[in-house]
């Protein structure tokens, strides 16, 4: 009887590199993920990575998992960006009871869940649970979900459910996807292949075991992974993203530059031979590589951290927001540098630094690159009062 081989997420990702790259054209044409390629990610554990090891899931350490989604994105943006939405949403599992968690992630064959951002939905009271309504929006990989986590406001008696702390309850609702309507919204020219749509649910009963809290759940697994806040972890994710897609671009260019004879150019020869094409790859390196050292340093200092105290200080966590943004940015512009560089072949449909462009710029747009961040850094370390939250 042959042993199945068991590959760490690293290696696992590495294997799947050649099927993602070849079907990054179909991915961004269906504007999903081909079935064939979601089953062999979902086959290698790759969307359970952040789900508890004691409930079967992978429960990566952080500067694995960055390595991991880097990878995958130089094969293809969309389809890592889809891996880090579904699977550090996959935190949530250590803050639900083990047999509910179980239920969701485990049980559901190849189980993956999106959301929503926001709490847009009513989820009102009734015996036994909650029943859920609203139309709500950016739910990537939702054509393969299992489940769809709706975001609501609790309503009761007719009005918002306080906390105890005075602020209305909100949570995140687990509904099957055969109960919600997914609406075809995703018309983009970046990310198309992350399915990112929005979806409907109406009047869709949930029992109360199927919910949890979104902000403030008591967790049931205390990993280092789960110490941290979820918008970091997205973060550092989007990051890593960014630098497999800048990465990806700045690859395809050196390949053009060594093939491609450039029309009234200052020197003569290909398009490598050009001293400021030269110049601008140099650049578009040194940003890619500065970009990857600082999120790996400000990942790296808080992971240590948390594993070895299992708390993280304000200022790390102000470290690694700012690390995430400015690789982002920094990403952004390698690819600028080599788009431009490229002359009239970037611009066509199909061509990867076309593809690698359009994408960069959607990531641009997220809320973790917001170039906002700047500035409530600064004011963090000026000593201007700045909630913690924010970080």
């Amino acid at each position: 009887m042959l042993e199945t081989e068991v590959l760490s997420p690293l290696k696992a990702a590495q294997r799947l590199a050649p099927q993602i790259r070849s079907c990054a054209g179909a991915t961004e044409a269906a504007r999903e993920l081909p079935r064939s390629l979601f089953e062999a990610m979902a086959d290698a554990g790759i969307f359970h990575l952040a789900v508890p090891r004691s409930l079967g899931g992978g429960e990566i350490d952080l500067p694995t998992y960055i390595q991991v989604i880097e990878e995958i994105a130089k094969a293809d943006a969309s389809t890592a960006w889809v891996t880090n939405q579904t699977t550090i949403f996959g935190t949530h599992a250590a803050r639900m009871p083990p047999d509910d968690a179980r239920a969701i992630w485990i049980d559901t064959p190849r189980c993956v869940i999106s959301n929503t951002p926001s709490p847009t939905a009513q989820a009102v009271v009734v015996p036994g649970g909650f029943r859920v309504t609203g139309e709500q929006g950016f739910s990537t990989g939702c054509r393969h979900a299992s489940w769809i986590a709706s975001r609501a406001q609790i309503i009761e008696d007719g009005h918002p459910r306080l906390l105890d702390n005075g602020k209305p309850e909100t949570r995140f609702l687990f509904v099957p996807v055969a109960e919600v309507e997914l609406l075809d919204t995703w018309h983009v020219r970046g990310l198309r292949g992350t399915g990112t749509n929005h979806f409907a649910v109406r009047d869709v009963f949930v029992p109360e075991n199927r919910t949890m809290l979104d902000v403030g759940a008591p967790l049931y697994e205390t990993g280092p992974l789960y110490q941290l806040p979820r918008t970091l972890l997205f973060a550092s994710g989007d990051a890593a993203v960014a630098l497999g897609t800048a990465r990806s671009c700045l690859s395809a260019f050196i390949e053009l530059a060594s093939e491609k004879t450039p029309r009234a150019a200052s020197v003569n020869g290909m398009l490598c031979d050009q001293p400021m094409v030269q110049a601008d790859v140099g650049l578009a390196d040194a940003h890619i590589r500065a970009g990857r050292a600082l999120l790996t340093e400000a990942v790296r200092d808080v992971w240590d951290t948390l594993s070895g105290t299992g708390t993280v200080s304000l200022d790390q966590r102000v470290s690694l927001r700012i690390a995430a943004t400015h690789t982002i940015r920094l990403a952004v512009e390698a690819v600028d540098l080599v788009y431009n560089a490229a002359g009239a072949t970037s611009v066509y449909d199909g061509h990867p630094i076309q593809r690698a462009f359009q994408d960069i710029h959607v990531m641009s747009q997220h809320v973790q690159s917001r170039r906002a961040h700047y500035e409530l850094v600064g004011r963090y370390w000026l000593g201007i009062a700045v909630p913690e939250e924010r970080f």
